[in-house]
């Protein structure tokens, strides 16, 4: 189902609408503003749009149910009926655009549209997006605990949010799914690519070096799948001096390479992403594609639980 843009912004509490203009429902000043806003931050227009949209929807809903309830005539007249129309719309308003409700859905597939296909997916925001601090220990074992796992990966989850919400905005690949790629390569952060000396690499991606890299690396046992058989052999991994700079070089392989034009294409669903990954050669493991969306649905639930 395709949406648009709505014709008349709801306006927020003190008449003053989230397009930022002065007005009611169907003022055309609004829907002005609305419009402008989409000139200069289509992204921050389309969450305005997709607020209006759940706004107008708890507004529909609220008029219904008291449509359906009794009232008791005595002291119902013209201007009680407008009062409580006004005191629903501004109710509804309130309502409206929190974490993983309808907003956040709409809002996915307006910017769907606007990317030509590309999702710009934006989960359930985890606790370490919202303060940037980290999680406590009983916030960790609390989502843990939801979300039928155990504290390691409720931390790694915690711990690479920030990263990876970045890497989303230079990509348009979800957060969460870069999240779980680098907990599926990484084993949750138990099987990191190491330095001779023991200490971590940061390459929780486990991307190799290449011809065309620069920087830092390290020589490590892997394992690769040959005619669909494992084979140990030594290759050679980047190496990072932080998680963020892990996560800045995946999102400048993705974005950058022709080979992974595909995955970015098809980052809207968890399995689209995974295995245009698989297509694009990006592990030789023939389950890779399996394995990743299962870790992804993990990585989901944990932030619902940590948000």
């Amino acid at each position: 189902m395709k949406l648009a843009l709505p014709q008349s912004p709801m306006a927020l509490p003190g008449g003053t609408t989230s397009a930022g203009a002065t007005g009611l429902v169907g003022d055309a000043r609004s829907t002005a503003a609305l419009r402008a806003q989409a000139a200069r931050d289509p992204k921050a227009a389309v969450r305005d749009a997709a607020k209006q949209f759940e706004a107008l929807f708890m507004q529909e809903l609220m008029k219904s149910m008291r449509q359906a309830s009794m009232a008791s005539g005595m002291l119902d007249n013209s201007g009680t009926k407008m009062g409580t129309e006004m005191l629903d719309q501004q109710m509804s308003v309130q309502m409206s655009g929190m974490p993983g409700g309808l907003a956040a859905a709409i809002a996915r597939q307006l910017e769907r549209q606007m990317g030509g296909g590309t999702a710009q997916v934006t989960p359930p925001p985890t606790r370490a997006l919202r303060d940037a601090q980290p999680a406590s220990a009983q916030e960790l074992a609390r989502a843990a605990r939801q979300a039928g796992t155990g504290t390691a990966q409720a931390d790694f989850v915690d711990r690479h949010s920030d990263a990876a919400r970045a890497a989303e905005a230079a990509t348009g690949i979800p957060a969460s799914f870069m999240v779980a790629q680098a907990a599926h390569e990484s084993g949750w952060g138990r099987r990191e690519i190491r330095n001779p000396d023991g200490s971590t690499s940061f390459n929780v991606f486990g991307i190799k070096a290449g011809g065309s890299w620069n920087g830092k690396t390290t020589q490590v046992t892997t394992t690769e799948y040959v005619n669909g058989r494992p084979r140990k052999t030594v290759a050679s991994f980047r190496a990072y001096d932080s998680y963020e700079d892990a996560f800045k070089d995946y999102a400048q392989l993705m974005k950058n390479s022709p080979r992974y034009a595909d995955v970015i294409a098809k980052a809207g669903t968890a399995s689209g992403f995974a295995h245009g990954l698989q297509r694009a050669g990006y592990a030789t493991d023939p389950a890779y594609a399996d394995k990743l969306t299962r870790v992804i649905n993990t990585t989901l639930r944990l932030q619902r639980s940590l948000a």
